[in-house]
């Protein structure tokens, strides 16, 4: 008789974890709290009228990591079915485009062309670009690899490549290295102001500039694509692998409790009805899962995740535009000529996702162009909700946010169909993230560690999401999933059925 196996969370966490144990022979239910399965991965379609046509809003992928085929992590996402040879992904160049005085500057996915150009805009800062590209160049091949903890029996062993760990041993020493550097010291290093605010502009939201260098060189070797869809499609193709292996997903269906008897887990509460299982993998947000439990969690990786986690937040501000961007880039950032200043955050620069070239977001000649105003706006937010001043003071943000657009757009003057904001309450309340966060802050000196799935004396209880490894993020989220499941095998001395 088959194991039966609960998963908490329908994001990408708990369906990697479901579609890995179904295919490993467990019988597995994931419980989403939401009417729609995917988490922080999804998007949300808004019409201003039956006549106007819908636009669709992309809230969750902008890049992702692991599109590109040569990457350990796209088995990953291919053995899932998120990717495959029968989805398209796109590589828009160049990636970014930055508004200074008339002039444009650029980031490229080609990272010899980023040198160039910087260095043809500004030759005075030579050493701090080769600097930075130096650095880009050392985590450039530094993926994320499919790896196999300690003890669990795999139809496929992993080798990994002498080169990986050559790579892995010079992109540590560079984490190492950059984390320790705080991003305006870095800036204050730089003489030329359009690229000193490109790089402000592309970090903002965060105090250090690693991300940005990850990101730059996921792009550099070929990887960082966007899955033609988005979202949507993206998650329901997991789905699709997830039913037909066998799996059930139960959504607007919220896990209230564990159940730990003797120290071990022996089902869920949900919605006042106990559902029996032999383990549960909890992939809600690893920062809020004491409710979870009658029981008091003791581990030191979780109490060194609650001591060290910083969130990323934002408020995320999408537009239905009845005008044609499409002559205009995908990524832009531009600073404004009067800074918005909101809560406790000042924003100098603001940055669009334009998706007008889209069919599947923009309506023919009109523009789905969506914003984040990074930073943590969580407990103004509350405040307001509180007061009664919430929809009210979304609306108040909105319209500065348009009136600051209109000004570097003048085409958006008067033709705004869709205004859309969601604050970190919205993420809070339908992907129930500590405090609507979906990523996590690499601060200067914060050790980018994997945390364990599990908690020495609790057996039956694994845990995955996007909290199991700074900074988070869809791969992060990905890999956590076969993380629990391979601790689910080892336990219950089962095979885990490895990618092809």
């Amino acid at each position: 008789m088959k194991k039966k196996v609960i998963v908490i969370g329908g994001g990408i966490a708990g369906l990697s974890a479901g579609v890995y144990a179904q295919k490993c022979g467990f019988d597995v239910t994931i419980l989403e709290s939401h009417s729609i399965a995917g988490g922080n991965c999804t998007s949300w379609r808004r019409c201003a009228s039956k006549e106007a046509g819908g636009y669709l809003f992309e809230g969750g992928m902008h890049w992702l990591t692991g599109s590109g085929k040569d990457e350990s992590i796209n088995k990953m996402w291919c053995y899932i079915g998120a990717l495959g040879d029968n989805v398209t992904v796109h590589y828009d160049e160049p990636f970014i485009e930055y508004n200074y005085n008339g002039r444009s500057i650029y980031f490229y996915r080609d990272l010899n062309m980023t040198e160039r150009h910087f260095l043809d805009i500004s030759p005075e800062d030579a050493k701090q670009i080769h600097w930075l590209c130096d650095k880009i160049r050392s985590v450039k091949n530094l993926s994320m690899p499919i790896m196999d903890i300690r003890g669990v029996k795999v139809t496929k062993k992993i080798k990994l490549p002498l080169s990986l760990l050559f790579s892995a041993m010079s992109g540590f020493r560079v984490m190492n290295e950059v984390s320790k550097i705080s991003k305006e010291k870095f800036l204050n290093s730089l003489k030329h102001e359009g690229i000193k605010e490109l790089i402000r502009a592309f970090s903002e939201g965060v105090s250090g500039i690693l991300p940005m260098i990850f990101t730059l060189g996921t792009l550099a070797r070929g990887d960082g694509g966007f899955p033609e869809g988005g979202s949507l499609p993206f998650v329901k193709r997991i789905i699709k692998t997830f039913t037909m292996a066998g799996g059930e997903l139960l959504c607007n269906t919220r896990a209230d409790k564990v159940i730990v008897e003797n120290g071990k887990a022996t089902g869920v509460m949900a919605g006042g009805k106990k559902i029996s299982a032999d383990a549960v993998i909890v992939t809600s947000d690893t920062m809020t899962i004491d409710n979870l439990f009658d029981i008091t969690l003791k581990a030191k990786w979780l109490d060194k995740m609650k001591e060290i986690t910083s969130p990323t937040m934002g408020v995320f501000i999408s537009l239905g535009i009845n005008a044609d961007f499409k002559k205009y880039n995908k990524y832009l950032t531009f600073k404004l000529n009067n800074p918005i200043k909101f809560s406790n955050q000042r924003y100098d620069y603001l940055s669009i996702n334009n998706y007008a070239s889209d069919p599947a977001y923009s309506p023919n000649g009109k523009a789905a162009v969506t914003l984040l105003l990074g930073g943590d706006t969580y407990d103004f937010w509350e405040k307001a909700k509180k007061e009664n001043r919430y929809e009210e003071e979304k609306k108040k943000l909105a319209d500065i946010v348009i009136t600051a657009l209109s000004a570097q757009f003048p085409e958006i003057k008067g033709n705004i169909e869709v205004i859309d904001t969601a604050t970190p309450l919205t993420y809070e309340r339908y992907c129930a993230n500590w405090k609507g966060s979906w990523m996590t802050d690499i601060k200067p000196g914060l050790n980018m560690t994997k945390y364990p799935a599990v908690i020495k004396g609790l057996k039956g209880v694994y845990f995955a999401g996007h909290r199991m490894m700074p900074p988070g993020g869809l791969p992060v989220a990905l890999a956590s999933g076969r993380d629990a499941v391979q601790y689910l095998c080892r336990d219950t001395n089962t095979v885990f059925v490895s990618e092809d």
